[in-house]
């Protein structure tokens, strides 16, 4: 009884430990992908099939703390524009001129992008999360959300900073935004690709996206959390230190590829991630092809 006691009490601890090292993993994959042009959601996917991992193991609490993460990546690294943003958003309140300062502008013109995201982030996340789930589809979108990279480089002219965005650029980037429910597209891809076509330095681009990406991230982890409170949604849970690792994780990896990112764009085109998100498409395709995926 004893020899079983001990091996149960060992199996167990395997699996705390397995747990958490899955779950640094997902954290590290949100944290790269959330932020470079592949997709955190293909890779997420991609990611669960390579590990064994069953699409519900860790639950919804799990994707809302991996979300929290690159939440926090966000809020941090960029504190003094959000703080600055802030301050001129509740002057221009006061003043009752949105266009008071060039951060009051940028503050409301990055409100009016979140509508166009939310509302169909509303209306189609449910089905985009039963429906676009497959390993081939990632694969697809992987490689035909390229174009909009390539178009981006080749047909950009790339001279125009935050100062100059207006209501139309923040609209067409909010749209652009919401493609990215489909996994393998990339929420900041997409959102980086539509702002060099609108003429913005990449940096500024890939700084807006980031930007943007703080409410929608905050408006998705926001609803899990309902969902979860109300009790609409069944499924697995796990123990809160498998939440705190991908949380952590996520957060941490998320601030650095930030940093990463707006600094490799200041100097390099987006070719890297084009040839990447090509290899890795055609790559899955063939696993596809021979029932590895």
């Amino acid at each position: 009884m004893c020899l079983r006691l001990v091996a149960n009490l060992t199996a167990g601890y395997r699996d705390g430990v397995s747990d958490l090292i899955e779950a640094a993993i997902l954290g590290v994959v949100q944290g790269l992908t959330e932020f470079l042009p592949i997709s955190s959601t293909g890779h997420l996917i991609l990611a669960e099939k390579a590990l064994g991992i069953q699409g519900d193991k860790f639950g919804l609490r799990f994707d809302a703390a991996i979300h929290l993460g690159t939440l926090t990546a966000v809020l941090i690294y960029f504190r003094l524009r959000w703080l600055s943003l802030a301050g001129a958003w509740f002057q221009s309140l006061a003043t009752r001129d949105w266009q008071a300062t060039p951060d009051s502008r940028l503050a409301w013109l990055l409100l009016l992008a979140t509508i166009p995201a939310g509302l169909i982030g509303l209306a189609i996340e449910s089905t985009a999360e039963d429906t676009f789930r497959s390993p081939a589809l990632v694969a697809v979108m992987l490689i035909a959300f390229c174009l909009p990279m390539l178009l981006a480089e080749r047909l950009g002219r790339q001279d125009r900073d935050l100062g100059s965005i207006r209501p139309l650029d923040a609209l067409l980037l909010g749209l652009a935004q919401s493609i990215a429910l489909i996994p393998g597209v990339s929420r900041s891809g997409i959102t980086i690709s539509a702002g060099m076509l609108r003429g913005f330095r990449r940096e500024e681009a890939a700084a807006f996206a980031f930007l943007l990406s703080a409410p929608i991230i905050a408006a998705a982890g926001g609803k899990q959390i309902f969902d979860i409170v109300r009790g609409d949604v069944d499924g697995a849970s796990a123990a809160y230190d498998v939440y705190a690792v991908g949380l952590i994780t996520a957060a941490m990896v998320g601030y650095v590829t930030i940093a990463f990112l707006l600094r490799f764009l200041r100097t390099n085109p987006l070719n890297a991630f084009i040839i990447y998100r090509v290899c890795l498409g055609v790559a899955v395709l063939g696993l596809v092809a021979a029932g590895v995926l």
